[in-house]
């Protein structure tokens, strides 16, 4: 760039891991960046929350984006197993395993501290806390565009001129409602009950010697248990704690306000755990007792978008493809999104930012709308729900063959490195 012209500007929404993602991809490629963000605060960590898994190629650009790399595996656990076993119900809980992969080669993480990871490498003053997306509006040209927002704690209105808006607003984002404000999420068929048990300061409980002898790859393998219409997760985490969920076949419930997630009363978390005794081998019933505050999480995703690019406005991360979670995909989606988008506009500049958003969408859009179908066929199947053109998948009866279909390695691109960022990778 001429030292003459005016260093470009763009306009994140959101502070999840996408938009920070995006922060660390566009400061390097030399925009101006800021996040517009309605919570209040930075997320602190906490023993609540979800896990996450990150495959090699997140890990490689996270790593690149950190002063010290090896702060990710200090705050990550190695997941190399992916596992997947049929569990009976009835008085004899039995398991048995369905299939198994030793070269998994993922890195468990705790959302929290992978988004504190990113944002402490952040300069403090490019976020905006507790700042409500409203508008935007075009140049005449086309060039630039006049955001709107709502400063929650005054209610007064500020406005921000950008040449770049990117939404990165989540799987109800308001950036992609301006464009397409009947486009729906879909709602997969369940909803998954989660938590995170904090077992730091008991770790040689009955509770945490029983699981871990129910589950002795704990530290190292992501399992899965299927049983009838339902399946649970189960991986540890760093700092001595254990991610679990349990996916349940039901209506879609009335949600209250702007999430996708429920906040249980005392009641529903007892009857859930009745009924936990009742299907799942009592080591796993143990550990969801002991979880504080385990929550529902309602599961949607959204049939793929026709483009993710509109004049000036970008899509990234689950405002573009909201996905079910059976694939380990939103966060790495939303990563890799953040790192081509990057790429893309060092490589044409600012002066050819329409090329750039086009060459963004040509390389994201193809491998996402397939991501986010596989991770909709890998729900349904395990949770014996209709499938196209055969049988409802059954754990206790079915072949070798049909257990395959069961491995995290078959979503499509599971090895795929945009050419774009290949360079990247291997500097690392």
């Amino acid at each position: 760039m001429n030292e003459n012209e005016e260093i470009p500007k763009a306009l994140v929404v959101g502070g999840s891991i996408a938009g920070i993602s995006c922060a660390h991809t566009l400061i390097k490629a030399g925009w101006n960046v800021q996040i517009l963000e309605k919570s209040t605060t930075p997320p602190t960590g906490s023993s609540t929350g979800a896990g996450l898994g990150l495959d090699p190629l997140s890990q490689s650009l996270i790593q690149s984006w950190l002063s010290d790399p090896h702060r990710l595996l200090q705050s990550t656990l190695s997941l190399t197993v992916d596992q997947n076993h049929a569990t009976t119900d009835g008085e004899t809980k039995g398991r048995r395993i369905l299939t198994r992969d030793e070269n998994f080669n993922f890195r468990a993480a705790l959302w929290a501290d992978l988004h504190g990871l990113l944002y402490n490498e952040l300069p403090s003053e490019i976020f905006l806390w507790g700042h409500q997306f409203l508008s935007f509006s075009k140049s005449e040209d086309k060039a630039s565009m006049k955001i709107t927002a709502r400063v929650l704690q005054t209610d007064e209105i500020i406005e921000i001129v950008a040449d770049l808006l990117v939404g990165a607003d989540g799987c109800l984002s308001s950036v992609l409602q301006t464009f397409l404000p009947n486009f729906k999420l879909r709602y997969s068929g369940y909803c998954a009950w989660r938590g995170v048990l904090d077992f730091s300061e008991n770790e040689n409980s009955d509770t945490i010697v029983g699981i871990r002898k129910a589950y002795p790859e704990l530290g190292k393998c992501l399992y899965f248990d299927l049983g009838s219409a339902t399946h649970i997760v189960l991986y540890e985490l760093p700092k001595k704690k254990l991610n679990w969920i349990w996916y349940i076949n039901q209506p879609e419930p009335q949600l209250k306000g702007n999430s996708v997630t429920m906040r249980v009363q005392d009641e529903m978390v007892r009857k859930m755990h009745k009924q936990a005794e009742k299907v799942w081998v009592p080591e796993f019933t143990r550990v969801l007792k002991e979880t504080k505050e385990p929550f529902i999480n309602v599961i949607y995703d959204r049939n793929p978008l026709e483009q993710l690019v509109w004049d000036n406005v970008v899509l990234v991360g689950d405002a573009a493809h909201p996905t079910t979670p059976h694939g380990l995909r939103s966060t790495n989606m939303s990563i890799l999104d953040a790192a081509v988008l990057g790429k893309c506009l060092e490589k044409w500049g600012p002066d050819n930012l329409q090329s750039a958003l086009a060459e963004y969408q040509s390389v994201r859009l193809p491998v996402s709308s397939k991501q986010v179908l596989h991770s909709r066929y890998m729900g349904r199947l395990k949770q014996g729900l209709a499938l196209p053109d055969r049988e409802p998948f059954n754990p206790r009866v079915a072949t070798p063959d049909n257990c395959l279909e069961l491995q995290q390695k078959n979503i499509p691109f599971f090895n795929d490195v945009p050419q774009l960022i290949d360079a990247t990778r291997k500097s690392i």
